[in-house]
């Protein structure tokens, strides 16, 4: 967790800020001002929609692989679920492969989005950018890009999560509030900690730049980030919608079944939308954020009468790489041997049992 831990401080900084209340007028116009920019390089370096295209590919393959586990959990433990305010070790379980599947998937994201800052970067020095010069220069911060997209994808399928209608949600309209302030100063505070680890920062020195970066172009991020956020949120609405819609027009479920039998086949068919959705954000509202942010950086940076240095012949690092194929192979040792690992017996624990209790029976 250490490198988690190296950026904790970002959103404390940026909420001391005082303007961090006002809400930004003109966000959906100010994002919009910046497709252009952003279209024009995409096609001129057309390696960046390549990048696009396998960041979307990443994050569904990491959801077609996280839902397994729902195949790996009888019904009667979701039955006991509804009826038992107690937890059970399938929660704990269930924590830990969320946890592992979002960074499965942040790895590839973190690098291929490193790799469309790094296309920005040359291209605005006018060098070469290619899938191999872009990938160069990246892999050797494929750590810090890694670390941050894991810990910023948590957070963020969290808030999500957690903005889901719920008949269990039992949090105040005041614990809401601070949930979301906390969520913003984090999103606020991290938009500059992508372009600077690609310019050959590490993750804590990206952190204290981010916050430099925020603070003197306050208005400018904030508006930035409140209209992709909107966009964001349109998106996010028509998949809810969307989805509600394919369940009550399609057998999805079978009639008269209840759903608790059923949930890998609805979270199978959830893909549908969803997918699509991820897809409209990482093909076209990602790009032109990530892209509008190294813009924004590089501003700054020229600014403070600084230059982006990449380097013509960067240093080789693989340790990464090698780290997150051992992850891979602990998935596949956990998915193919769950049954001989304990796994499905945990998840086979009903809500208000100890696991293991019946055994000593």
């Amino acid at each position: 967790m250490g490198f988690f831990n190296q950026i904790e401080f970002v959103p404390n900084q940026i909420k001391s800020h005082p303007r961090i209340d006002e809400k930004p007028v003109g966000g959906i116009a100010a994002f919009g001002s910046h497709i252009g920019a952003a279209l024009k390089l995409m096609l001129k370096e057309q390696e960046i929609i390549f990048f696009c295209l396998l960041q979307w590919a990443s994050i569904g393959a990491a959801y077609l692989l996280w839902i397994q586990i729902f195949a790996w959990i009888p019904e009667e433990v979701w039955q006991s679920a509804k009826e038992s305010d107690e937890g059970s070790i399938a929660d704990v379980v269930f924590l830990i492969w969320s946890f592992v599947c979002v960074g499965l998937a942040a790895f590839p994201v973190g690098i291929f989005t490193g790799c469309m800052g790094a296309a920005h970067f040359l291209h605005r020095q006018g060098r070469e950018s290619t899938v191999a010069s872009c990938i160069r220069l990246v892999l050797p911060q494929s750590w810090s890009l890694w670390m941050f997209h894991w810990l910023d994808g948590w957070i963020t399928v969290r808030q999500i999560l957690r903005r889901l209608p719920s008949k269990d949600d039992r949090r105040t309209q005041a614990q809401r509030a601070m949930q979301e302030s906390l969520y913003y100063a984090w999103k606020l505070g991290v938009s500059g900690i992508l372009p600077s680890i690609v310019t050959g920062n590490n993750l804590l020195q990206s952190g204290k730049n981010s916050v430099v970066f925020v603070k003197q172009n306050f208005w400018e991020v904030a508006k930035l980030r409140a209209g992709y956020s909107a966009v964001c949120w349109i998106v996010g609405i028509g998949t809810y919608v969307g989805t509600i819609w394919m369940f009550a027009f399609f057998d999805v479920i079978p009639k008269n079944e209840p759903i608790e039998s059923h949930m890998f086949e609805a979270y199978f068919w959830i893909a549908g939308p969803l997918l699509i959705a991820i897809g409209v954000v990482m093909l076209f509202l990602r790009p032109v954020f990530v892209l509008a942010l190294c813009d924004l950086y590089s501003e700054h940076l020229d600014r403070r009468g600084k230059s982006v240095a990449l380097p013509e012949n960067p240093p080789k690092s693989i340790s990464a790489l090698v780290a997150f194929g051992c992850l891979c192979l602990l998935v596949a040792v956990a998915f193919l041997l769950r049954d001989e690992l304990g796994i499905t017996d945990m998840l086979s624990t009903p809500y208000g049992e100890e696991y293991g209790a019946d055994k000593g029976n």
